[in-house]
């Protein structure tokens, strides 16, 4: 056989190969991250473990991302900024970021000159895990997830802290109190403090509560400065909570690479949800590099152990901060109809907002479960659809996601005039 015939019979038998083969054997390729790089921001949060954990362990590398940064924000709304600005213009193409933000940024509500910026949300980080947290001169209340007490305490010229207007934490304290006929517009003032800050402008008097996520509730008994009223869990069982949120045009750019983010990211959250790995997940977002906090701030909680800081204490609650456990990870739409929902309540979003259409554009359930099935999550723990379906809260109001409009009305303080 001469040179020529070789080449021919040797592409003969590529050819063959490949017609006889599964579709799949030679796109090997095709599951390649199309970069190796994104720039994911985070604040000192407990909940912003999985991002840390995903870097720390390596998890990163292993989906075919080695050049990932995990960078510090100083506040919600610097991460904002920064996200409007983009990893290219010296921001950051993703976040550990409060679940309504990226509808409020998709919108242009909380944007400069109002301009949107397309949004994607590849992952919930959590459900639970946050705190309602009183100034120590409010004990004698007898406040708990019942805020009635603080009704003889609160005047117009009262404070309480959340961490961004339309958030996680600005929408529990005002569920909160709401529903103790405290009105958060006119009873009192709501303002907004970096999650970090929270504990120190509490030791100073600037303000008489707050609610935000560990382990500053946790910081704030420990410095013996305040109390925690009640865990947020006990507001609303398995809430959720801070979400993995993408800018849409990098998510557009490289699906691949969004889809490898959202594997390590859900394999850091299972490694986070071992009780086992609870010492050494606190260990390590506790470094100088990460939180710079005492372990002792943040162990307790994560294994559901709560000193509220007024005599009640409780051991392994099943309130405590879920990483993964009980579809923790998934973004139910159904939970996103809710915070939509409660931001119409509050005059955040405007009362025409289509919830559905929006969440459609934003909600990108469809890349968690690619990426589920890239980290070898069983079928088993793979949630049936996009819905929990009813919620109930605490002062026995329920949430149907099919029917936000009788919610709205079942509400005896709300104000539906966008701001």
């Amino acid at each position: 056989m001469n040179r020529r015939q070789a080449i021919a019979a040797t592409a003969a038998l590529f050819a063959a190969a490949r017609a006889t083969a599964p579709r799949g054997a030679f796109a090997q390729g095709s599951t390649v991250p199309e970069v190796k790089k994104a720039v994911l921001g985070y604040i000192a949060l407990t909940d912003a473990a999985p991002l840390i954990i995903a870097k720390e362990k390596g998890l990163f590398a292993k989906h075919g991302m080695p050049d990932v940064e995990v960078s510090k924000q100083a506040s919600w709304g610097a991460t904002r900024d920064n996200l409007v600005l983009g990893g290219g213009a010296g921001g950051i193409d993703g976040a550990h970021i409060l679940t309504p933000m990226p509808y409020l940024m998709h919108t242009g509500r909380v944007t400069q000159n109002s301009q949107p910026v397309p949004m994607a949300i590849l992952a919930r980080l959590n459900t639970q895990g946050q705190g309602l947290s009183v100034a120590n001169k409010h004990k004698a209340t007898g406040v708990t997830i019942d805020a009635s007490g603080l009704k003889r305490a609160m005047t117009p010229e009262s404070k309480v802290a959340m961490t961004f207007r339309g958030g996680t934490h600005d929408l529990w304290i005002r569920y909160w109190l709401a529903a103790a006929g405290i009105d958060p517009d006119k009873d009192l003032q709501t303002i907004v403090v970096p999650p970090p800050q929270m504990v120190a402008n509490l030791k100073v008097g600037t303000m008489d509560a707050f609610c935000v996520g560990e382990p500053w509730p946790d910081q704030t008994v420990n410095q013996k400065i305040g109390f925690t009223a009640a865990v947020t869990g006990e507001l609303w069982k398995d809430h959720p909570e801070k979400s993995l949120g993408m800018r849409a045009d990098w998510v557009n750019a490289n699906p691949k690479a969004a889809e490898a983010l959202t594997a390590a990211v859900i394999e850091a959250q299972r490694w986070c949800d071992a009780e086992a790995n609870k010492p050494e997940m606190c260990s390590i977002i506790g470094k100088r590099a990460w939180f710079n906090v005492p372990v002792t701030d943040i162990l307790d909680r994560s294994l559901g152990n709560i000193d509220y800081g007024d005599g009640r204490k409780v051991e392994k609650s099943p309130l405590l901060m879920k990483f993964w456990r009980d579809h923790a990870s998934y973004p139910f739409r159904s939970h996103e109809q809710w915070f939509l929902t409660e931001d119409i309540r509050w005059g955040v979003l405007p009362e025409s907002t289509d919830t559905k259409k929006l969440i459609g554009e934003v909600n990108r359930e469809d890349i968690w479960r690619a990426a589920a099935a890239r980290a070898g999550v069983p079928a088993g723990e793979m949630p049936n659809g996009t819905s929990r379906g009813r919620e109930t809260f605490f002062d026995g109001k329920v949430f149907d996601p099919e029917n936000p409009a009788a919610y709205l009305a079942s509400l005896s303080i709300k104000k539906t005039a966008a701001a």
